[in-house]
This record gives C-alpha cells, structure tokens and sequence, in this order.
C-alpha cells in the first residue's frame, strides 16, 4: 500500500503493519491498483463460465454446508445469494467500532482483489466507495466462531452493500439505503457465488486480533516509560539493565528491552543521589526483571504481529478459483483457509502478553505504597490515616489484574460443532480477538494508575529531578492531573491518566527510542 497524500493505494497482497496501523488510526481515501482489475475480471469470468458449463460447484450452484449437495437451478442463484446474506446476518451485542471495521473491509478488499474468489469488479469498487464514503456497516459483535470464515459479523458487512439494515456515518447510525442514496452509491445484486466469497473468510477475527495488537504496542511503551518512572520514585538500581546481563542470556526482546530501558532512566539525579551508600542490595523483582518480563512481552508481540500480517495479506473464502487447472482450464477448489486457528492462537498469546504487563504494573503500585519497600510515604499521600491517598486506587488495579488473569485464558482450546456437524472444529478466534479490548482497556488503567503513583514519588524527591525523558512525562501529567496533596475525587484523575496511556502521550516525545518495537 503507497501513501499519496490522504489516500492510499491498495497493493493486494502487499499491505504492512504500518500500512494497517494508519487505517486503524484514522481514515484515509482507498485507491485499489490499476494492476488488479484484471485478475479480478479473469477470476469472475471463470465462475461465470462455470455456470454456464451446467456442473455443480460448491457455493456457486449448490446449497452451504450440510447442504452442499442441493443444486440450485441457474435462474435462481441470484436469490441464493442474497438469501445466504439475509439468513446470516445474525449478530448480536454491541457494534464493532469503525476503526476496527475500516480494517475489516481494507483486508476484504484486498483478499477478494488478490483475484481467486470469484467476484466482479463491481463488488470490490461497492465495498471500496462504501469504506471511502465513510458509510461504515453496522457490525455486532457477537455471533462468530471463527471457521467456517466469520459468516455473521461479514454478512452484516454485506447487509450495506445490499441497501439493507444500519450503517454508522460519522458516528451516527443511519439505514443503509438512505446513506447509499447520499452518497451516491446503488446497492448491489449478487451473483453467482459472490455472496459467499464475501462473507467467507477471517477478517473479523484478524482485524480484531490486529486492534489488540496495536493497543498492546501502546501498553507496552506506556509501561516500560512508568516502570521507568517507579524505579526513580522507588530510587531503584538500573544496573539490571546493563547490557552485560542480557547478552549473556541472548534473548532479543530481553536485550533491546534492556537498553530502551537504560535510555529512560539515563542523566537521573534521583538515581545518582543513591549511587553511594544504599543499603539495598537488590530491588524487588517489579524493579530488577523488568526488561525480562516486559523483553518477552516484546518478543510475544513482535510474533503476533507477523502471523496477522500474514492473515491481512491472505485469501481466506472457500470455494477458491485458480486458473492453472487441468488443460490450462479454470479450477475450482473447496478448502478451509477459513479456519482461523493461526488467528486464535496470535490473540491467545497476545492476550497473555496484555495480561502480563498489568500484572507487572500492578505489581510495582503495590511497592510505591507501601512505605517499607519504596521508602516514601504511606500511600504516597503526607498526613496517611486522615488521608488514605493511593490506598484504593491499588484495589482497583489488583482488581482489574485479576480480571485480566481469567480473561486470558485460551479461547482457542474451546471447539463447538456448527451446521449439523459438517463445521465439527472451530477455533474461536472472534471471541478470542475481541476480548482482548476489555483486556487492553483494564491494562490501561493499571498503567494509568501506575503513573500517577510514580509520579507521585518523583514528587516526594523534589529538588531532585528524573531523567529528561521521565520529567517531560511527568509535567505532561501534571498539565492534567495536580499532585495528590490531600484525599479528593480520585476517579477523574485515573481516566485523564487512562487516556494518556491510550492515546500514546507517554511516549510521543521519544519515539525513536520505541522504533525498534516495529522494525
């Protein structure tokens, strides 16, 4: 994908994780390559001649699933494929949000631009006017298992393009005919099998797993800049992050974790106040292990990242239309490229790394209050007993941690059998990507709290100053969120902080130093 401008041109097969980021960020107008048309048109034309060949092909004349083996007469697949729409689109709970629907239909485009799922020029230019209109369809949720592609949320994409049910427009729901109408775009009429091919794939599960992803590289500066920003307030030792240590280990999120973090702490006159004379022989391991924690962390999402990229580059309808068949002829071929097992597996193992991030935040506020480990006051406020300062702001971080242990568990060692047995293994991959929002979310806050303590402590240590970097977040925060001199209502500061955290405010002044996380 190539940036001109505010729009982009679509490279089927060829999208990366910073091409995906900048859609998920923001919208931007979508340019499919000239170069594509063509295999598009020769791949239509293969199912059209299918068709009038007369013999029956899998999701092209025939019935779905268990019903594979009825033939629809030719007159009537127009019908089938709208009906396969209507009799689909059966989601349920709230709306996926239009950032992660904009990924859903860039990876859609793209898939059936690649030129192997049958469908004519006019489906993708539809679904293309609709992304660059800004009409977003409206999605549920709920209502997917991840294999057999993620007919319900997709159907409901394809509702849109029929002229049927909601849409979202600037975040307001409208129906779908009266937003087509504004906008100029006429609903489509399905043919042969284009139904199928565009509700047949994983693209819910990956954008999804892909929106989870990009909250967990934001987490993850977050935490690294405020486990910093502790370890000064607790006048913590960086020599576990000397170099030396993690070579010998050799593992590479550990090594470039480490040294992101001798970069944040570096020029502390909190820390060379302490050079000389601490009593203190090691810290807690909140402290010492963070660039082992956090570095496999890293490693965890850095994985992640190239199987969904991988999945947002991938055909995953079924049937599929090659053109190198016998005798030079068009081949159809019925797969499962729609089982999202790769997808569930990437979410599942995120999920731990969104876990383990707040776990190990949560961790180190439960050291800054407590007056014996980090040596400030209790509870980080003065005049403890009538003040009962960061007290309960932990509970809320110790409760949200533990929330988050029981939200990681696998989604993906779960299977139920769908359509009478004929889909009889699921990979849960809708589930397992969507959860990790409400993870992402609760890490935020621990985080966000986290801040607030440690800045709490640096506080306590005035005149003394952190580190350039750690001051610069420091006076971010107090632009928002004044010293905590008194007990007062103490949930507003937690979401200023939460959406500090969110929004990437952490670490906007040293992103160089966070630009090896996305090499």
């Amino acid at each position: 994908m190539t940036q001109h401008a505010k729009s982009w041109t679509l490279k089927p097969g060829a999208m990366t994780l910073a091409d995906l980021r900048a859609v998920w960020a923001a919208p931007a107008k979508l340019i499919l390559a000239a170069e594509a048309y063509p295999v598009i048109e020769a791949s239509a034309a293969a199912v059209q001649a299918i068709v009038a060949k007369g013999d029956a092909a899998y999701g092209i004349n025939t019935g779905f699933g268990l019903l594979a083996k009825t033939r629809i007469p030719d007159e009537k697949l127009e019908q089938l494929q709208r009906n396969l729409i209507l009799s689909h689109s059966v989601g349920t709970g709230e709306l996926l949000s239009d950032a992660v629907v904009r990924l859903i239909m860039l990876m859609k485009i793209g898939s059936l631009a690649r030129g192997f799922s049958g469908v004519r020029p006019l489906i993708v230019d539809t679904l293309i006017a609709l992304y660059n209109a800004g009409i977003m369809p409206a999605i549920p949720a709920k209502g997917s298992v991840g294999a057999s592609g993620d007919l319900a949320p997709l159907s409901h994409m394809t509702l849109a393009m029929l002229g049927v049910g909601d849409v979202r427009v600037n975040g307001e729901l409208m129906a779908a005919p009266e937003a087509l109408a504004q906008a100029g775009i006429a609903p489509v009429v399905l043919a042969a099998k284009e139904g199928l091919a565009l509700i047949n794939g994983t693209q819910v599960s990956n954008a999804l797993a892909l929106h989870g992803l990009f909250m967990a590289e934001r987490l993850l500066e977050a935490a690294m800049v405020t486990g910093a920003l502790s370890l000064d307030a607790a006048k913590g030792s960086d020599s576990p992050f000397d170099a030396r240590v993690h070579a010998v280990r050799g593992q590479p999120g550990q090594i470039l974790a480490a040294q992101m973090y001798r970069q944040l702490v570096a020029h502390s006159a909190i820390r060379a106040s302490h050079l000389e004379g601490d009593e203190r022989v090691q810290d807690p391991y909140s402290l010492r292990c963070q660039p082992q924690v956090m570095g496999a962390c890293l490693d965890l999402i850095g994985n992640v990242g190239r199987t969904l990229l991988i999945e947002a580059n991938a055909v995953t309808d079924n049937p599929l239309i090659f053109q190198d068949g016998p005798n030079g002829q068009a081949e159809i071929v019925s797969g499962g490229n729609f089982h999202a097992e790769p997808v569930a597996f990437a979410a599942d193992t995120l999920a731990l790394a969104i876990s383990e991030i707040g776990a190990l935040a949560e961790r180190r506020i439960a050291l800054l209050i407590d007056a014996t480990l980090s040596g400030l006051p209790p509870f980080l406020v003065r005049d403890p007993g009538v003040n009962s300062g960061f007290m309960i702001a932990h509970v809320t971080a110790a409760a949200l941690a533990s929330e988050n242990k029981s939200l990681a568990h696998p989604a993906s060692v779960d299977s139920l059998p769908t359509s009478a047995n004929q889909e009889d293994h699921v990979s849960m991959a809708t589930f397992a990507g969507r959860r990790l929002d409400d993870m992402a979310h609760n890490t935020a806050v621990i985080v966000g709290i986290e801040l607030l303590a440690a800045a709490q402590g640096i506080d306590f240590h005035r005149p003394l100053k952190t580190s350039p970097h750690l001051e610069h977040v420091h006076h971010q925060l107090r632009q928002k969120v004044p010293f905590f001199d008194a007990d007062r209502f103490f949930a507003p500061d937690i979401e200023a902080a939460k959406q500090m955290v969110l929004h990437g405010e952490l670490s906007s002044t040293c992103k160089n130093l966070f630009a090896p996380l996305y090499a």
